[in-house]
Formats: C-alpha cells, sequence, structure tokens
C-alpha cells in the first residue's frame, strides 16, 4: 500500500459483532469496506442496507473480495468458523484482521500461523483490550517498578446472556478470561509457563456449565499471575476490564478498569508516552498500519496464540485438577495440527518448526 492509498477490506460476518465492525470500518479515514459478507445473505443484506450507499454483499468473503477488488478482510464470524474463514483467505492472497479468539483450538491456532509463513500474508487477531490507554498505562507503571511478583485479576459480574454461552461447560474460562489472560502477559511482559486452575457453578447459577473460576499461572521470571472471576455474582460490580493489582520490587500499582490506573512507589513514574489507540478502532489502525510499514503488529498471529493457549490449559486443570504445563498444551496442539492440517505447504511448514514455543516467542515484538 502506498500513504495516499485505502486499503479496501470485505467484512465478514453481519452479526452484532459485525455491526459494529461496519461502523468502524465506513468511518476509517484509510479504509475503503468494499463488500459484506455473511453465510446468511440476508444478513449481509441487512447490514448493507443500514449504510448510505451501496455495498456489494456475498455469501463468500474471498469470492466478494475477488469481485471488489478488496486486498484483506475482516473476519468477524462464529469462533467455529474462523479457521476456516481465515484460512480461506490467507491462501487467496488477502491479509486478515480477525475477531478474538484466534481459533476454537490451540491445533487451529497453530494451522492458521504456519498459514501465514506459508503465503507471506499478515494475520492479526484483534484483542481489542490491548489497545486499552489505562493498560497501556499500567504496562509503563510495571517498566518503573522493577521485577514483578505478582499480579491479579478480580472479575465479577452478574450476566445473563440467552443462548449459547449459557450452555457452555466453562463459559467464563472460554468465553470471557482470554482478555485478562492476553492483558496480563501484555503488562508484565512475560508468557505462561504453567496454569493450575478451579472451577465451580455456584448454586444459584443460571449458567449450565462453571460460571466461575481461579487459575495461578506460573509466567515467565518467576512471577505469578491470578485470576479470579464470576460470571454469576449479584451485588457490586466489577469493571468488565477487571479490577488489577500489581506487586513489584519498588511498590505497587492498581488499576479499576475503568480509570486511569494508581502508582505506589517510592519515587515518581518516568514520564510514558499515551497509547494512541483504544478498542477495535486501534486494532484497525495498527493493521493498516502493519500494512503500510510491513512491521509485525502486536497482535500478529504468532504472538495471539500463548493467550489461547492459557485458555486451554486453563480448562484442561480445571477438568483433571492437575497443574498443567503450557508447552504440554503446545506439544498436544502441534501434534494434533500436523495430523489434521490438509495444506501439505501449511503441513511442512508445522515440521519444520524446531519448538512450538521458540517459533512462537520469536514473533513477539
Amino acid at each position: 500500500m502506498t500513504v495516499a492509498d485505502p486499503l479496501r477490506v470485505v467484512l465478514v460476518g453481519a452479526g452484532l459483532m459485525g455491526r459494529a465492525w461496519r461502523d468502524v470500518l465506513e468511518a476509517a479515514p484509510d479504509v475503503e469496506l468494499a463488500g459484506i459478507a455473511d453465510i446468511d445473505d440476508s444478513a449481509a443484506h441487512a447490514a448493507a442496507s443500514a449504510l448510505d450507499r451501496p455495498v456489494p454483499t456475498g455469501t463468500d468473503g474471498v469470492e466478494l473480495a475477488a469481485a471488489t477488488g478488496a486486498r484483506a478482510i475482516v473476519n468477524v464470524t462464529v469462533p467455529e468458523a474462523h479457521h476456516a474463514v481465515t484460512t480461506a483467505a490467507l491462501f487467496a492472497g488477502l491479509d486478515v484482521l480477525g475477531e478474538k479468539p484466534v481459533a476454537p483450538t490451540v491445533a487451529q491456532a497453530l494451522s492458521l500461523a504456519a498459514a501465514t509463513e506459508v503465503t507471506g500474508r499478515l494475520f492479526m487477531v484483534s484483542q481489542s483490550r490491548r489497545w486499552n490507554p489505562q493498560l497501556h498505562a499500567l504496562r509503563a507503571m510495571a517498566e518503573d517498578l522493577g521485577a514483578p511478583g505478582t499480579l491479579t485479576t478480580e472479575f465479577f459480574r452478574e450476566s445473563h446472556f440467552p443462548g449459547f454461552r449459557e450452555e457452555m461447560a466453562h463459559p467464563l474460562l472460554i468465553d470471557m478470561a482470554i482478555h485478562p489472560f492476553d492483558s496480563a502477559r501484555f503488562v508484565l511482559g512475560a508468557e505462561p509457563l504453567s496454569a493450575y486452575c478451579e472451577s465451580h457453578n455456584p448454586p444459584w447459577s443460571w449458567f449450565a456449565g462453571d460460571a466461575a473460576a481461579t487459575a495461578v499461572f506460573e509466567m515467565t521470571g518467576g512471577v505469578r499471575y491470578t485470576y479470579t472471576g464470576s460470571w454469576a455474582s449479584p451485588g457490586r460490580q466489577t469493571s468488565w476490564n477487571g479490577e488489577w493489582r500489581l506487586s513489584a520490587e519498588k511498590g505497587s500499582a492498581h488499576w479499576d478498569g475503568d480509570h486511569d490506573p494508581v502508582l505506589e512507589a517510592e519515587s515518581d513514574p518516568a514520564p510514558h508516552t499515551p497509547s494512541p489507540f483504544s478498542g477495535i478502532e486501534g486494532a484497525l489502525l495498527v493493521f493498516t498500519d502493519a500494512l503500510r510499514t510491513g512491521v509485525p503488529p502486536m497482535g500478529e498471529v504468532h504472538e495471539n496464540v500463548l493467550s489461547l493457549a492459557m485458555v486451554e490449559a486453563a480448562v484442561r486443570s480445571a477438568d483433571t485438577g492437575q497443574r498443567v504445563l503450557i508447552d504440554d498444551v503446545l506439544a498436544d496442539a502441534h501434534a494434533e495440527a500436523l495430523r489434521t492440517e490438509t495444506h501439505p505447504d501449511g503441513r511442512d511448514a508445522l515440521a519444520s518448526w524446531p519448538s512450538v514455543r521458540s517459533v512462537l516467542t520469536a514473533a513477539r515484538p
């Protein structure tokens, strides 16, 4: 892309989140929404009809991108479709910005990472809370406080989600916890090594599966990250971002999830440049900037996989009652990815990796 060119994109997925992305794409000055695709053609038409101009629609995002001359897709399909839609786009020569999670399983996420290596295309996951300016301020405080010891997140909401979430086995861990898990990696600048998790369902819960959980992660550098929360918690509600506390060598920092974090330390913090990005708008700006500069962005698929691995490890620990090593999760996922990969070049790429962790962490911006 040249600086003067708008990025022509096709939006794939016209549900509630898809409509939110539609508005962001339509408002972005350096992006042109070239089409809207959904497996339900009427949903695509309905999403397009809300715009002030005609926008082509279809049921196949890759075909619509080819017909409209789009260079990229924004994948806002249901998680079960993420792997198929993104794989098809990458091998069609399209760059992809996708909603979290990267895929339903770590094995499928590794397949997508291999697909980017084979095709040379960019796949970035919109882990939208990464772009919260207050979270960036908390990370800056963490850098000022020296060696971290403990990071905690408390998340308690009374949440009603009629539909699939209320039928999931682990709704809190699978559908929500990836946000703080990913944010913890960002704040600490550290990667997960192991997980121990206990989950349960309060007797008054309206969820079929476990709506509450506590997970403890050992991170690189010896720091511990603890997450505890519930989606069936009447009474005082935390922020949707949770409440955070960092205890470190030179003091502590606290973030209530909605306001600027507070530092308690012996010395004043060094000045830091605030994040210019926020939410899915920020993710889109970072994605387009990465395509213009060629610099891998935060959220690039390799960098994002370990957040999903934390979820998978926490669920495995909750189900077995055992401490789970992240590298065991990665090894099992790699073996599964090799067994199920249908593209020969993708399988060769997966087979060439010296170790999964080394490949994933080498890509960290």
